[in-house]
């Protein structure tokens, strides 16, 4: 989950754009009582009371589930577990090769993690949700008979193969490629089936009416161009001044800003680019923290290894508008931490420590706890 700075949830309050704190019967009111059906299972974020978002992208639809898991944890230790998708596989009766972790989240209110795991390999794999407690037991979360609310896309992509050769793709499974939870509604990133495909969405929660969501339009300076097609691939909450802001990192690799008030439905905005982190990458997933009395984000990356990027000139940086050639970088700066190798997902434990999944030889993968850099 990405969660809200302090000073963030205060600006949001301050200026009504977070609603108070509910009642935790409020939050399930509305929720089912039965087996929410899932065609996949992507990005995970993590809401109040233990409730879990799963983005179901093959059915463009975003599922709430009450977890009940909402027990502190208490003592726990440090986390590592090697082999993780071995140990799933074994789990599940199938092997390691036939497995794919699609995304992880940590539950704020027991720490423990939770993973969006695929058995199986194209579109007949099977979702399957996982749990690693913070003993480093792995059980299999039942969805067998839980409360839930169903949210799905008014405006979403085909599902279907489109375009040739190279160029081929699904734009269905890029209908969520991200979620945040962020007070009273749940933050939304991916394509639409609109001229402007790149869409964010600020969908109210509890779940009712759904929206169709804003368009946006970026200068990606690594291409030299503006587009719209491109979706974010991950993005954070973060307040930029006092502006309340969403910062999203695109393929290749602009990171850019959009004040969370521009998202109205059905809407067309750009967004600023603050940041351009290098081409032939692309971004994976992506988290905020303090340290030393700064705000950083830790980006990880499919080429470029983790960055650690200062926030400090976020608000005086000048919008990147010219083209950035030969993977060269502009804007804010970072640096690479060349201790954490082969990262694919993480998420914050606490205010100190996160929780990462990388990749080690032969593709074995490991989840484990890291102090943050």
């Amino acid at each position: 989950m990405k969660r809200l700075s302090p000073p963030l949830l205060a600006t949001l309050l301050a200026i009504g754009l977070a609603a108070p704190v509910a009642r935790a019967s409020h939050w399930t009111a509305d929720f089912k009582e039965g087996k929410p059906a899932f065609k996949s299972m992507g990005p995970l974020a993590f809401g109040p009371e233990g409730i879990l978002f799963v983005a179901d992208t093959k059915s463009a639809a975003i599922v709430a589930v009450a977890t009940s898991d909402t027990k502190a944890a208490s003592g726990a230790k440090p986390l590592k577990i090697e082999a993780i998708n071995q140990k799933i596989a074994g789990l599940l009766g199938s092997s390691a090769d036939q497995l794919l972790i699609d995304d992880i989240a940590v539950n704020p209110e027991s720490r423990n993690v939770y993973m969006a795991v695929s058995r199986g390999r194209g579109p007949d794999a099977i979702p399957v949700l996982v749990r690693v407690t913070t003993g480093g037991e792995l059980e299999i979360v039942s969805l067998d008979k839980v409360k839930f609310s169903r949210a799905e896309l008014p405006d979403a992509p085909v599902d279907g193969v489109v375009g040739g050769g190279n160029r081929s793709s699904n734009p269905r499974l890029e209908s969520i490629t991200d979620i945040a939870f962020l007070e009273d509604r749940l933050l939304v990133a991916g394509l639409s089936n609109e001229e402007f495909a790149s869409t964010l969405r600020a969908i109210p929660f509890p779940f009712k009416t759904i929206a169709n969501g804003t368009s946006v339009e970026i200068y990606h300076s690594a291409h030299g161009r503006f587009e719209t097609r491109a979706p974010v691939r991950t993005f954070v909450p973060f307040k930029v001044g006092n502006t309340p802001s969403l910062l999203a990192a695109y393929t290749c690799t602009p990171l850019v800003q959009f004040p969370l008030s521009d998202l109205k439905p059905g809407a067309k905005i750009k967004g600023k680019t603050v940041a351009e982190l290098g081409n032939q990458n692309r971004p994976l997933d992506m988290i905020v923290y303090q340290k030393d009395g700064k705000d950083y984000l830790l980006l990880a990356n499919s080429a470029r290894g983790v960055m650690k990027i200062s926030t400090d000139q976020i608000e005086s940086v000048e919008s990147i508008t010219a083209h950035v050639p030969n993977g060269g970088r502009k804007g804010l700066p970072y640096e690479t931490i060349s201790s954490w190798k082969g990262v694919d997902h993480l998420d914050r434990i606490d205010p100190e420590h996160a929780v990462v999944l990388r990749r080690g030889e032969g593709g074995s993968l490991t989840l484990e706890s890291l102090p943050l850099p």
